[in-house]
């Protein structure tokens, strides 16, 4: 894959307590798990949105349904930790936590962000994965 363009195409899924995307290589066609190298080669990651039992309303907002862009903005001047990068709605609006403290150290903004999967108990979202991925990768979403 040394050289193309990391394509990615979104196909719903759903299992017993989560809904949301599977990812799919769109120039193979092959599944792609969440910890797939071809995402790593192509600057993408699946993660955990850290924090979100915190802002539990804020979880529960529609901004935040798989399929959905997502903000991400660096908090250089987090007090616990210079590295934080918070997770928001794509208004800005609605801060549903942070990207985990050893990927954010990691990453390098700017990158594109979707909520990718939902858990969900007694019809509620109480977690989040998100896709984030640099703005040279093509992410192919359903139609509506």
């Amino acid at each position: 894959m040394e050289g193309a363009r990391l394509r990615i195409w979104l196909e719903r899924g759903e299992l017993e307590g989560g809904r949301g995307f599977w990812l799919r290589d769109a120039a193979s066609g092959d599944a792609l798990r969440w910890d797939d190298a071809r995402l790593a080669a192509g600057g993408a990651r699946v993660l955990s949105v850290a924090g979100t039992s915190y802002r539990d309303d804020a979880l529960q907002d529609p901004a935040f349904e798989p399929g959905r862009p997502l903000a991400l903005v660096a908090e250089p001047e987090n007090e616990h930790d210079p590295n934080a990068i918070a997770v928001w709605d794509g208004q800005r609006r609605l801060q549903v936590g942070y990207v985990p403290a050893a990927d954010a150290k990691e990453l390098s903004l700017p990158l594109q962000a979707l909520a990718l999967w939902e858990w969900r108990e007694d019809d509620r979202r109480v977690g989040l994965r998100i896709l984030v991925a640099p703005p040279t990768v093509w992410i192919g979403r359903p139609r509506t």
